[in-house]
């Protein structure tokens, strides 16, 4: 910008002030103020970003409160991409503060095209970190109003779940077989290998722990009722739901989430396809049916942890081991690890699927959403597991 200079028309009421870049074919701007309350922009040569463009803020001491209207005049512009975009956009924002009224009738087509669909597109809402310094009883506040405030949305989507178990006992539940095949063979099948090693070291922790009392009293042989009982009534089914809520639940809750990033999820409601029968339910079943088996797993894994540490460590006879271990077994015993890891699976489940459908449009929302999965997941299971011990407890189970 190398030129300004301020002439006047022919009559009173017209002023005009003139800024302009150097060189051939370069952007002007000439801002003529036409009696008291219209201001009338007229650009011309180049508006493109490879230009030194004006800013905004050079029209700010034209927008004074006396003016009302703002008219353009392109008629001599050659050329214009997203700056000259920018530059309107900025400007609009300002008329908007100061309450001018926007004429866009002399401004090129296609700018006015581009301009209406940038307003149409509202802000999308996107995670955002907290601001650093907040101390922990506002982190706490906030929690607590978050979770009450998304308290009915969970209870929602548990409603819609529960109706499309009953479309499935009715036989109108909509999905396709080999979905759910699918997801059977992925939670089941492929996490043998970290719920066996998982469940080998719990069972060893359990067998020298319980060893390093009984042997105050002689007790030894013990170890396989507490090994026993231990894993396949409580820490088998525990461990299971917890490795279960950090593998699956945090996949379902990306692959939904990804899933409704690009739209698929409203694509199947707008072909009257329910995304809780297609998507939910499958992955529902899916953990119904393998976690209890899973559990039973992880209960003979640890058990045989036990039995290893058992016979090499602490001289207790292959055989008698196993005999104890029958002794103390019982199928209330099995009942109840069946039934926890049920409910384990069914809350991973809703756990991953509610963040999923949470999900917000964006990458940062997808790995919020897989994060948020597993620590819902691992919380319900923990209170899930409380009342069940005490229900079973009062019941004599």
């Amino acid at each position: 910008m190398v030129g300004r200079n301020n002439t006047f028309g022919n009559g009173a009421d017209v002023a005009s002030t003139r800024l302009h870049n150097s060189g051939e074919k370069q952007w002007q701007l000439e801002m003529r103020r036409i009696g008291d309350d219209l201001l009338e922009l007229s650009c011309a040569g180049r508006w493109c970003q490879d230009q030194d463009l004006p800013a905004v803020e050079v029209i700010l001491a034209e927008l004074r409160g006396d003016l009302g209207h703002l008219s353009f005049d392109t008629a001599q512009l050659s050329a214009w991409d997203t700056g000259f975009l920018a530059f309107l956009r900025g400007l609009f924002t300002l008329c908007g503060e100061r309450g001018v009224s926007i004429d866009q009738a002399g401004l090129p087509q296609g700018v006015r095209h581009l301009l209406a669909m940038a307003a149409a597109v509202p802000e999308q809402k996107v995670g955002r970190r907290s601001s650093p310094g907040q101390g922990l009883l506002f982190q706490v506040g906030a929690a607590t109003m978050a979770f009450f405030r998304g308290a009915p949305e969970m209870l929602s989507f548990l409603g819609e779940i529960t109706l499309s178990f009953g479309r499935l006992i009715r036989g109108r539940a909509r999905f396709r077989l080999s979905d759910l095949w699918w997801e059977i063979e992925e939670v089941g099948p492929r996490a043998l290998v970290i719920v066996s090693v998982i469940s080998f070291l719990v069972g060893l922790i359990l067998a020298y722990l319980g060893a390093d009392q009984l042997r105050l009293v002689g007790a030894q042989i013990f170890i396989a009722d507490l090994v026993a009982i231990g894993m396949v009534r409580e820490v088998g089914a525990l461990m299971t739901g917890i490795i279960i809520a950090g593998r699956t639940g945090a996949a379902f809750a990306a692959q939904l989430g990804t899933m409704q990033v690009n739209e698929e999820i409203d694509a199947f409601k707008t072909l009257g396809i329910s995304p809780i029968d297609f998507l939910v339910l499958p992955r529902m079943l899916a953990l119904m049916l393998m976690v209890p088996l899973l559990t039973l797993y992880a209960g003979f894994v640890g058990m045989l942890a036990g039995m290893l540490v058992s016979t090499t460590i602490f001289d207790i006879g292959m055989f008698e081991y196993y005999t104890e271990t029958l002794r103390a077994l019982e199928l209330k015993h099995f009942l109840v690890g069946l039934s926890k890891g049920s409910v384990y699976g069914a809350m991973v489940a809703y756990a991953g699927c509610l963040r999923g459908m949470q999900c917000g449009r964006s990458a940062e929302s997808v790995g919020e959403a897989a994060t948020s999965a597993v620590v819902t997941g691992i919380l319900l299971i923990t209170i899930a597991a409380s009342l069940m011990t005490i229900i079973y407890y009062r019941l004599g189970i």
